[in-house]
């Protein structure tokens, strides 16, 4: 093989990423990279994700191409990844981590979201921010937000809003960092389930999918097995207000995970500390005290006010 195929979405973000992962593939496997962009049933959705499918439907055209051999390996933002992937699928590859942190972008250059006056508009399309926000200033009137990222940051100038929330990786991958005015805490914000992470997707026992490893970082792998096992443990998709969010502190692996009610912004947080080895089973331990901690009622519920 002299060139590698690499399946991804359209979109300028989706794009800029699979360039990333294409510079790998020529730098550390010495092969030609030649993206291949298609068009999701995500990216045609007009509405509610939650309602007609969730993530994975920014990732079924995608992980078809893998499958059907029109690709050889598939470039994701992990954070759009379901919990459960194709039998024969398996991700192979996550390249260094970027900013895992929401980002604040204001109206008013250089507020935070501290300064923020009370009744001011804030729009995002996340359940996960909106109930994080709430909790943290239930003064705001939080309004929903789609479109691509560079769509989403020119509704700030031209609809009556006072700040919009955004990745920060995001941004920073389609250099528009500069518009950044706070990039949140984790401890105000905990980010998603593997945000600011790129991951890649090959056909299991393929070849290639060994050599793709070397694509990666290792502690960037470590941070996305601990997250991801959270997400699988819950089974959560777009209607779940899931946070999941690990950092290597000291040789220690630290895991925080959170589900938000989203009717009144009640938050269940756990944390768990462990070696970075014992990753997924770090997962399981927080994913299991959020269960118990009320966790198993709310998916109940979500569930069963996301049925058709």
């Amino acid at each position: 093989m002299s060139r590698v195929r690499l399946a991804t979405r359209a979109s300028d973000l989706a794009l800029a990423q699979a360039r990333m992962v294409a510079a790998l593939v020529e730098e550390r496997l010495g092969l030609e990279a030649e993206l291949v962009p298609m068009k999701t049933t995500g990216d045609k959705l007009v509405g509610s994700l939650a309602k007609v499918g969730g993530k994975g439907l920014f990732v079924k055209e995608i992980e078809e191409a893998l499958l059907e051999g029109r690709a050889d390996l598939a470039v994701h933002s992990a954070k759009d990844l379901p919990a459960r992937l194709p039998q024969s699928l398996e991700l192979v590859a996550f390249p260094e981590r970027a900013d895992p942190r929401d980002a604040l972008l204001c109206r008013k250059r250089g507020t935070r979201l501290a300064d923020l006056v009370a009744g001011a508009r804030v729009a995002t399309g996340s359940l996960r921010r909106s109930a994080q926000l709430r909790a943290l200033r239930p003064d705001l009137e939080i309004v929903p937000l789609r479109g691509n990222v560079p769509t989403r940051v020119r509704k700030l100038d031209a609809e009556p809003l006072d700040a919009i929330v955004l990745a920060c990786a995001g941004l920073e991958r389609l250099g528009l960092a500069q518009r950044i005015d706070e990039r949140i805490a984790p401890e105000a914000v905990l980010p998603a389930v593997a945000q600011g992470i790129i991951a890649i997707e090959a056909r299991r026992d393929d070849a290639l999918a060994q050599d793709a490893a070397a694509l990666g970082c290792e502690e960037t792998r470590i941070r996305a097995l601990a997250e991801r096992r959270v997400l699988e443990r819950l089974e959560a998709d777009c209607n779940v207000p899931l946070a999941a969010f690990a950092e290597l502190v000291d040789g220690t692996l630290q895991l925080r995970g959170l589900l938000a009610d989203p009717r009144d912004a009640t938050l269940l947080r756990v944390e768990h500390r462990g070696r970075p080895e014992d990753a997924l089973a770090l997962g399981d331990a927080v994913a299991s005290e959020l269960l118990e901690a009320g966790g198993r009622e709310l998916l109940a519920r979500l569930e069963g006010e996301a049925a058709p």
